[in-house]
């Protein structure tokens, strides 16, 4: 599922909040349903260059969620995080661009840093207790994993779930049911995380053996909520727990090498022998 291209910010950001507030309340039982992750957007002072970016927002769309708003890496500007996009505001917010910002040299995405502060915030309110979880005894690595039950890469995925397991990979899934909420999908995916048995459920539902339909108090609204607002453009997305996106499927040993390079890059940034990647954004994380 492809998320819609922003490139006409107003009706783009109109037709993303009808489709969070157009989610049916009543796919499933009364009750059955989390309700979507609560928004909390920081407070910013009247006057200053957040708040005006945060206004010139509201202007094109007033109901829209702000995630963040921060300095950007190019002066003049902010940096806001609306529906797991990046776009940058002038100070004066009159101007508003969307898009990547990269840096020549270093050939890096500018929004990055911004954007994988904003995942792990938002992984956090998804808890241990509301994940389907796959995991070694003694994991090097542990990945969120957004999943659906009927695309073909994630099911491909999970016929490997023993060699990611093999290589230290712990995976906890979440649920992004990529037809909808209300969907076939969708309530499969309910009647998964309300199994007594999720993991075989999950297995199951993604070699097309028939579940029992189930309805219960359930995250899948919620999580499908948090994967929208990560940015997530099709399932799989297998985010690292500090917010760093390796993208969709990746064969066990490569998942594996993706995460050693990650985890090397960072203990490069933390020794100083590289500099971090938008370090002028440092101060809206």
């Amino acid at each position: 599922m492809k998320r819609l291209p922003l490139t006409l910010l107003g009706v783009a950001l109109s037709l993303s909040a009808c489709a969070q507030s157009a989610a049916p309340a009543t796919a499933a039982k009364p009750g059955a349903q989390s309700k979507p992750a609560p928004v909390t957007e920081p407070a910013y002072a009247a006057g200053t260059p957040e708040a005006r970016a945060r206004a010139a927002i509201r202007k094109i769309n007033p109901s829209v969620s702000v995630d963040r708003v921060g300095p950007a890496p190019i002066p003049g500007f902010r940096q806001a995080v609306v529906a797991g996009e990046v776009f940058y505001i002038s100070d004066d917010g009159k101007y508003l661009m969307q898009g990547k910002l990269f840096d020549i040299a270093t050939r890096k995405d500018l929004g990055e840093p911004v954007m994988e502060g904003v995942r792990r915030d938002l992984l956090k309110t998804i808890p241990i207790r509301d994940r389907i979880v796959f995991s070694p005894p003694n994991p090097k690595y542990t990945v969120t994993v957004f999943t659906d039950v009927e695309c073909g890469y994630c099911r491909k995925f999970h016929s490997q779930i023993a060699e990611y397991n093999k290589q230290g990979i712990a995976v906890q899934y979440v649920a992004f049911p990529r037809m909808g909420l209300g969907s076939p999908d969708f309530n499969k995916m309910v009647s998964v995380w309300c199994s007594t048995d999720p993991r075989r459920a999950l297995t199951d539902a993604k070699n097309d053996r028939p579940i029992p339909a189930k309805t219960c108090t359930n995250p899948v609204t919620m999580e499908y909520d948090v994967g929208r607002r990560v940015g997530l453009e099709g399932t799989p997305l297998v985010l690292t727990q500090d917010g760093a996106e390796l993208g969709g499927y990746l064969p066990p040993d490569r998942l594996r090498a993706a995460l050693d390079a990650h985890a090397a890059g960072k203990q490069a940034v933390k020794q100083g022998q590289v500099e971090p990647v938008a370090a002028g954004a440092a101060g809206s994380r």
